[in-house]
């Protein structure tokens, strides 16, 4: 039921700029934090970002701090990352899905509903 969908990634140089979205099914939508994940090869999968359902809040991993900023559309069910200033280690494949703390930090809320991802490649 709940379907998640990635698209946005492609090809960039170093130092260059790329917008993702992610479209969101099958809940409802304004009612779960959003995140973004990302998995580079030989590397678990991490938190890139996160927004809050209806509040200004959002949350960075370390590594993309002033780089990247997290946004959402509730209108649309959609989620979005624009990615600056990008770097070779920034190449993963990109995730988005629900956002939920479990009383010590913030989780993936729907498990057994990852999309596909988009892939990003920063490369000369």
């Amino acid at each position: 039921q709940v379907q998640l969908a990635e698209s946005g990634g492609g090809l960039v140089q170093p130092g260059g700029s790329l917008r993702l979205s992610c479209a969101a099914s099958g809940f409802t939508f304004s009612a779960y934090a959003m995140s973004w994940y990302r998995q580079a090869p030989g590397k678990e999968r991490e938190l890139v970002a996160r927004i809050g359902r209806f509040r200004i809040s959002t949350d960075y991993a370390t590594s993309v701090l002033g780089r990247f900023t997290i946004s959402r559309d509730n209108a649309k069910n959609a989620v979005y990352l624009q990615m600056n200033s990008l770097k070779p280690e920034d190449t993963a494949v990109y995730y988005c899905n629900g956002a939920r703390y479990d009383g010590r930090s913030w989780r993936p809320t729907f498990l057994d509903n990852w999309g596909k991802g988009t892939l990003v490649t920063v490369s000369s």
